[in-house]
């Protein structure tokens, strides 16, 4: 490739973007991040800035799996419940929701897992360099999958012993055993499975060092414009609308629940919808762990940042809407308080709660790739829950994608164009 046609162009600021510029500037490329928010803007509505911040091998199962879709109807009836989807005549959702269900099977799911842990291991190897660039803490003391029902309990066994079989280390562990692993804080729990190479750190951090340190590189970062399309500039290449880039730029798509609205504009469809999920941060936590949790039957993420704590949940299948809904947040503070009966509902009183959107492609896998019939677009997104993640990964595989060289995973099960 000569000089010019190295130029890339990132839509979009969040941590898949941010990545894969990261991982392009190594490769030396020269990079321009095109960012929709300004910087003070970001931290409010930008799905990577409050979320958990897990780094999770664990997660290994999609998000379209076996018993997912009798779980989601009886939550669909409770207004507080973990999972909501706003009914609405659109025929994206309608398609989506089609092929949610056909890959809601035992053999996705076997199918799918090994791609899924290798993507999360890769990127937690990955973010031990890219986290100390960016001047943040990963720690490094594993997950708890929190069960207060013996059925909930039954069913996380079943994933650790998957766990161990992939090789990721589980143990399933009694409530005196998880007081030995987390003494920072009371759990009113049956048992859980603690996933030992799982971490996680400040998202927001990593996000603010990660911006630093490309600018410190010579990315170009242009804030509050967005790109309103894409256009055909012929000879098998696209161009945007509302920004000037040079000719020969190679594009990459990474902006979250929106991509699917710009391929439309060049006749492209991605199945996408946005998933909205709500955090609450607690500043001065009564009980502070030690490790981050998941609250297995309310579906809560629980994560130690600093001094801070906070409480993560809820997907709500609502259009790219970022309005807050008091019941679903609620439902958070309540099995908060449930799990943790050190707390109380009035720990949460004044805490303003922060709502992001996840950006969920109907079978569970993220697109990453090429789209076909274009020599210069290339997408990065549908990360759905584990954008933060699989973020480190990602952006390297961007960066292969672009430097013409094969892929260090076998990714042709995240093309972006399958469902086309």
């Amino acid at each position: 490739m000569d000089n010019e046609s190295e130029q890339v162009i990132i839509v979009g600021a969040g941590v898949i973007g941010l990545c894969a510029a990261w991982h392009c500037l190594k490769a030396g490329k020269s990079v321009t991040v095109i960012d929709r928010d300004s910087v003070d803007q970001s931290a409010r509505s930008a799905c990577s800035y409050g979320n958990a911040g897990m780094v999770v091998p664990s997660h290994f199962i999609p998000l379209a799996a076996p018993g997912i879709i009798g779980k989601g109807l009886k939550w669909l009836a409770n207004p507080e419940g973990p999972f909501f989807i706003r009914p609405r005549a659109s025929v994206d959702l309608i398609r989506w929701c089609k092929i949610f269900t056909t890959h809601a099977t035992t053999k996705h799911v076997v199918d799918s897992r090994e791609l899924l842990r290798d993507l999360n291991l890769e990127s937690r190897r990955l973010f031990k360099e890219m986290a100390e660039e960016a001047g943040v803490t990963l720690t490094e003391r594993g997950l708890l999958m929190l069960c207060q029902s013996d059925r909930g309990l039954d069913e996380e066994v079943e994933v650790a012993e998957m766990a161990n079989a992939l090789g990721i280390s589980a143990e399933v562990c009694d409530p005196a055993r998880l007081k030995e692993i987390d003494k920072g804080i009371q759990m009113d729990v049956k048992g859980g499975v603690w996933f030992k190479q799982d971490c996680h750190l400040d998202p927001s951090a990593f996000m603010d060092g990660l911006r630093a340190r490309i600018l410190e590189m010579g990315a170009e970062v242009v804030e509050g414009t967005e790109v309103t399309g894409l256009k055909n500039a012929g000879g098998g290449v696209v161009s945007l609308d509302g920004v000037v880039v040079p000719p020969a730029s190679q594009i990459v798509l990474a902006c979250g629940a929106w991509t699917g609205d710009l391929l439309k504009s060049i006749g492209k469809r991605l199945p996408m919808q946005a998933g909205k999920g709500y955090s609450l941060t607690l500043d001065s936590p009564r009980e502070l762990p030690e490790l981050c949790s998941i609250l297995s039957e309310a579906k809560v993420a629980v994560t130690p940042i600093n001094c801070q704590l906070r409480f993560a949940g809820t997907m709500e299948i609502c259009g790219n809407d970022l309005s807050v809904n008091p019941r679903r947040v609620h439902g958070i503070v309540r099995s908060a308080c449930q799990y943790f009966p050190s707390y109380g509902e009035e720990d949460f009183q004044d805490v303003r709660p922060w709502a992001g959107l996840r950006p969920c492609s109907p079978d569970g896998l993220p697109y990453i790739g090429r789209v076909s019939s274009y020599s210069n677009l290339t997408v990065a997104t549908g990360h759905s829950m584990m954008g933060v993640s699989m973020g480190p990964m990602t952006g390297r595989l961007v960066a292969e994608i672009l430097g013409a060289n094969d892929p260090s995973l076998d990714i042709h099960k995240l093309d972006p164009m399958r469902f086309s």
